[in-house]
């Protein structure tokens, strides 16, 4: 009897001591913020920008191409007789704050932005259920005037986009992102167009795989602020990593590859096959000494 109360004394201490280390654990991991990460594969879905953000000190290339529509047929080989380019680079200054620039072929544009993440998705001590991003970009076209011989303003050629990018990584296989967006152009074609463009685009990811993705998104723009002819951007694709590569390959009906074209001057039609095949090519190189 005394032996059995001896032992039926050492399993009670026993489990209490593994009751304390539980509980010990569990208060551990709540003083701990576990942000996430990997929400999309890069900072770009397809033509937008993603609420993932280049790394401090790391240079990220860009180059995006894109061909002319599928619908023109055999005559343009589904239109890989024509492409237009982007050739740009994305710097981190930190991990939360980034710069681009870049450079378009489609109407000679050069583009500059600024890219500011306000809030991460995390668990743990700090609970934050989605991430938040403010994204700030401006355009010059460098094409020549149309008619020369008026009086042509500097500031004609000027465009500014400003979106709130939101987004979530609801599993390891699903993320999902809104971003309201204001396109402002200085110069309009006609007077039924606003200068001011509002939009909501809507963005998510499937994860395939641990190197493949399914992408999709869709710009909305509020009516009666474009020209007859306008339609919506819709955007699909698949992103491959491949080591320091990521390739994007995807089908839109957006020619431009900066915002102020995608979200306000598409003009291709899905049901009419005027689509483009294209492709993103992200290359990163880290401009950072290591410790």
């Amino acid at each position: 009897m005394k032996y059995t109360l001896i032992i039926f004394l050492l399993c009670i201490g026993s489990i209490q001591v593994h009751a304390q280390d539980d509980l010990l654990s569990l208060l551990e991991d709540e003083e701990i913020v576990n942000y996430t990460i990997a929400s999309f594969k890069t900072n770009r879905i397809i033509n937008l920008h993603s609420i993932e953000h280049t790394g401090a000190g790391v240079l990220d290339v860009k180059i995006s191409h894109r061909f002319g529509f599928i619908s023109g047929g055999i005559s343009e080989l589904f239109g890989l007789d024509q492409a237009s380019i982007r050739i740009g680079g994305d710097f981190g200054i930190t991990d939360r704050f980034m710069v681009g620039f870049g450079r378009s072929s489609f109407e000679k544009t050069i583009d500059g932005f600024l890219k500011y993440k306000i809030l991460r998705q995390s668990s743990g001590k700090r609970k934050m259920p989605f991430t938040a991003s403010i994204f700030a970009s401006s355009a010059i076209k460098t094409t020549r005037f149309q008619d020369p011989d008026r009086e042509n303003l500097f500031s004609s050629r000027m465009y500014y986009t400003y979106q709130l990018l939101m987004g979530r990584k609801f599993s390891e296989g699903f993320s999902f992102q809104l971003s309201p967006t204001l396109v402002h152009r200085n110069l309009v074609k006609t007077s039924s167009e606003s200068n001011d463009v509002f939009a909501l685009a809507a963005a998510g990811r499937i994860k395939l795989s641990r190197r493949t993705s399914l992408n999709a998104e869709y710009i909305y723009v509020l009516p009666d602020q474009l020209a007859p002819g306008f339609k919506n951007s819709l955007s699909v694709g698949f992103d491959i990593e491949t080591g320091g590569h990521v390739f994007q390959l995807h089908f839109t009906n957006s020619t431009s590859m900066i915002e102020k074209g995608f979200v306000t001057e598409t003009t291709g039609d899905w049901a009419d096959g005027d689509i483009h095949f294209g492709f993103n090519v992200s290359r990163v190189f880290s401009l950072k000494k290591s410790e």
